[in-house]
């Protein structure tokens, strides 16, 4: 009984090993976690000239479900100033999905639902609004790495309503 406790069994020695190592070359096989996946990513725009100021600041993220697939969310805050005639304040999401054709070629769709306020001089004085504008867009981008440069079309456009000049609109897209 004295000697049963000084030296372990060689078999349960080469059993926990064993095991060990089992389980340290499935654990490399495993497919990676949820978040190594998401890539991060946005925009920032600046925009001033002759009493006119713009900026936005719109982050996102993507998950990869593989290398030619992703979906993701983004948010985004504009603000826009015309020296004494025009002021909007714009907070809003949005749902993207990516497609990569080839790995240079990438199609995007996009809804975007935006909260508009803003307020403007009118014929009689100063006129406010506020409401609520969806935007889908439709795109096509040309990829390099964590890169996108394209072009996007905006097919429930509203000459009205509309924060945008056209339905047709350029864009730069990164995700790290």
């Amino acid at each position: 009984m004295k000697n049963a406790f000084k030296t372990p069994h060689r078999g349960a020695v080469l059993t926990v090993l064993t095991l060990l190592i089992c389980l340290s070359i499935s654990a490399q096989d495993a497919p990676p976690s949820f978040w190594a996946k998401v890539r991060y990513g946005g925009g920032l725009g600046l925009s001033v000239g002759n009493g006119f100021f713009g900026g936005t600041l719109a982050p996102g993220a993507v998950y990869e479900f593989n290398e030619q697939l992703a979906m993701g969310l983004g948010t985004s805050f504009t603000y826009n100033s015309q020296r004494n005639f025009y002021n909007s304040t714009i907070v809003g999401g949005s749902l993207i999905g990516l497609y990569n054709v080839i790995p240079e070629i990438q199609l995007s769709a996009e809804f975007e639902m935006l909260n508009v306020s803003r307020s403007f001089e009118a014929g009689l004085g100063l006129e406010n609004d506020l409401y609520w504008y969806p935007a889908l867009f439709t795109g096509a981008g040309f990829r390099t790495g964590t890169f996108t440069v394209g072009i996007r079309y905006d097919v429930l456009y509203d000459e009205e309503k509309s924060i945008y000049i056209s339905p047709w609109l350029p864009f730069v897209r990164f995700y790290f």
